[in-house]
């Protein structure tokens, strides 16, 4: 089967993407994946792409798509895949229509995960990080010893981007961008909305039981 993943910043997107990888051995697809394996690569899709990443713009819609459509006609997607991170927009989307049929392929599937502002908020406020590259969580996953690093020592700190200011400002982003989207594949009837506020475990019996029934 072949799925699109939806879910705001804090949603645990990437937790249950990889619970999904694994039970239903669909390839998972991160666009921003692709975009740094064709720069790293230097092909010519990630030259072009390098130039726009370099000079700190979006990459075009129409180069995205040909990165993705590149991507999709690879032989290890025959079984299946998960595209984590495109399309974000409705013209993303309407731009895949018109290029899957070419490849013989459909997406059957659109994962929603759905969680309340409040409790993003709390999710992503919550984070704090240490310089080594360790993160902790003030509920999920506190550090034994407040504000301080349980593998180094080092100070804690709060990124501007995970205060509540900067998250709300993100999580509008989100909306302005995504619902869009979402009315778009409503009207396809293909949209699975999955309530993202529970446990993990829970979360992923919920998405299991919406991808079995396909």
């Amino acid at each position: 089967m072949n799925i699109v993943l939806l879910g705001p910043p804090g949603s645990g997107k990437g937790t249950q993407a990889k619970m999904i990888a694994e039970k239903y051995g669909v390839v998972h697809i991160s666009t921003g994946d692709i975009l740094r394996e064709n720069v790293r690569n230097g092909t010519d899709l990630g030259k072009e792409a390098k130039t726009y990443m370099d000079a700190g713009k979006l990459v075009p819609d129409e180069l995205l798509i040909n990165i993705i459509k590149d991507r999709l006609a690879k032989p290890d997607v025959t079984g299946g895949y998960m595209l984590d991170g495109y399309p974000r927009t409705t013209p993303q989307a309407e731009a895949m229509d018109k290029i899957l049929p070419e490849l013989g392929q459909k997406i059957d599937v659109v994962v929603n995960i759905d969680v309340p502002d409040d409790e993003l908020v709390k999710r992503l406020s919550g984070r704090r990080m240490c310089k080594c590259g360790v993160s902790y969580h003030l509920k999920f996953n506190p550090p034994k010893k407040e504000g301080i690093c349980d593998v180094c020592g080092g100070e804690l700190y709060h990124r501007d981007d995970d205060k509540e200011e900067a998250v709300l400002n993100r999580l509008e982003v989100y909306k302005t961008q995504t619902q869009p989207l979402i009315d778009y594949y409503n009207k396809a009837g293909i949209i699975a909305d999955i309530n993202g506020a529970g446990e993990i475990p829970e979360i992923f019996d919920e998405i299991a039981a919406s991808l079995d029934k396909l």
